[in-house]
C-alpha cells in the first residue's frame, strides 16, 4: 500500500503543478502559439520589461497589496490581543462576524464595496470634496478582505502564550505598551507574519473584488491580464506569471530552509541542556 500513497501523491502534485510547468515550457517559445514549440528564445522576456502597460500593472498590484498587507496586519494584530481578553460570548459573535469576508462570495463583496464606493462619491461630491475610484478604494477593500486572515493567525498564537509572563513583567515595573513589545510581540510574532505573508497572498491574488473597485489608472495585473485573455493572450503574460511562480517558490523554500534551521539549532541548545 505504501507504493500506492506514494502514486497518490505524485498524481495530485502533477495535476496542481503541470498547467505551470506547460506555462513556463511556452514563456520560451519563438512563437504565439500555445501549442507548438517553435524554438527556444528570451524575446518574451526582453519584451515583458519593456511593456509600460504590464510593468506599470505590476506595480500597482505590489503596492496595493503591500499597504493594504501592513495595515491589515496592525489591524487585524490589535484586534487578536483585544479578543484574547473578551468573555466568550463576545468574542464568539465578533467571531462570527470577522468569518463574513472569508465565507462570502467574493463577487457579493465586490458589488458591496463598489455600492458602498459610489454612494461615497455622490455624497462627497455634494460638498464638494473629490472621491473617485483608484489606490483608496482598492486598498480599503482590500484590507477589509485581508483582516479575518491576520486575526486567525494570530488569535492561536496569543491563546498559546503564557499570560503570567505579561503579568510578571508588569510586576517588575515594565510599562503596558514596553511590556506588549517587549514580552507579548516577540512571543506571537510568528503568527503575524503568517497573518502578514497571507494577506500579502491573497492581496496580490485578486481579482473580483479589485475588478469592481478599482480605477482607470491603478488596474493590478490580474485585471490587465484578463482584459488581454478578450484578444490573444501575449507569451509576455506567460513570462510575467514564471517569474511571479519562481519568485514565490524561493521565498517559501527560504521560509522553509530557515525554519528548519533554527529547529535545528533549539534541538541541539536542548540536547546541549
Amino acid at each position: 500500500m505504501k507504493w500506492l500513497s506514494k502514486t497518490y501523491i505524485w498524481v495530485i502534485m502533477l495535476f496542481l503543478y503541470a498547467p505551470i510547468g506547460v506555462l513556463i515550457f511556452f514563456s520560451f517559445n519563438q512563437s504565439k502559439s500555445r501549442s507548438n514549440f517553435t524554438g527556444f528564445t528570451l524575446d518574451w522576456y526582453t519584451r515583458l520589461f519593456h511593456n509600460d502597460l504590464i510593468l506599470q500593472s505590476l506595480l500597482n498590484t505590489l503596492i496595493v497589496a503591500l499597504v493594504s498587507s501592513v495595515i491589515a496586519t496592525v489591524i487585524g494584530t490589535a484586534a487578536a490581543v483585544g479578543l484574547n481578553s473578551m468573555k466568550k460570548w463576545k468574542k464568539s459573535i465578533i467571531m462570527n462576524i470577522t468569518y463574513l469576508p472569508i465565507v462570502n462570495p467574493e463577487i457579493v463583496i465586490g458589488v458591496s464595496f463598489m455600492l458602498l464606493f459610489v454612494l461615497a462619491q455622490g455624497l462627497l461630491g455634494r460638498i464638494n470634496l473629490g472621491f473617485e475610484f483608484g489606490y483608496g478604494t482598492l486598498i480599503l477593500a482590500h484590507v477589509t478582505f485581508n483582516l479575518p486572515y491576520v486575526i486567525l493567525n494570530v488569535l492561536p498564537k496569543m491563546r498559546q502564550m503564557d499570560k503570567f509572563v505579561y503579568e510578571a513583567a508588569l510586576d517588575l515595573g515594565c510599562p503596558p505598551v514596553k511590556a506588549f513589545f517587549k514580552v507579548v510581540l516577540p512571543e506571537i510574532m510568528p503568527g503575524i507574519l503568517s497573518g502578514f505573508l497571507m494577506a500579502f497572498t491573497y492581496s496580490l491574488d485578486d481579482f473580483v473584488i479589485s475588478y469592481f473597485v478599482s480605477g482607470a489608472s491603478s488596474q493590478t495585473l490580474p485585471i490587465t491580464i484578463y482584459s488581454m485573455t478578450r484578444r490573444k493572450v501575449s507569451p509576455e503574460i506567460n513570462a510575467i506569471s514564471a517569474i511571479i511562480f519562481v519568485v514565490v517558490l524561493l521565498v517559501l523554500l527560504l521560509v522553509n530552509f530557515h525554519g528548519a534551521r533554527k529547529e535545528r539549532v533549539s534541538r541541539r541548545e536542548g540536547g546541549l541542556a
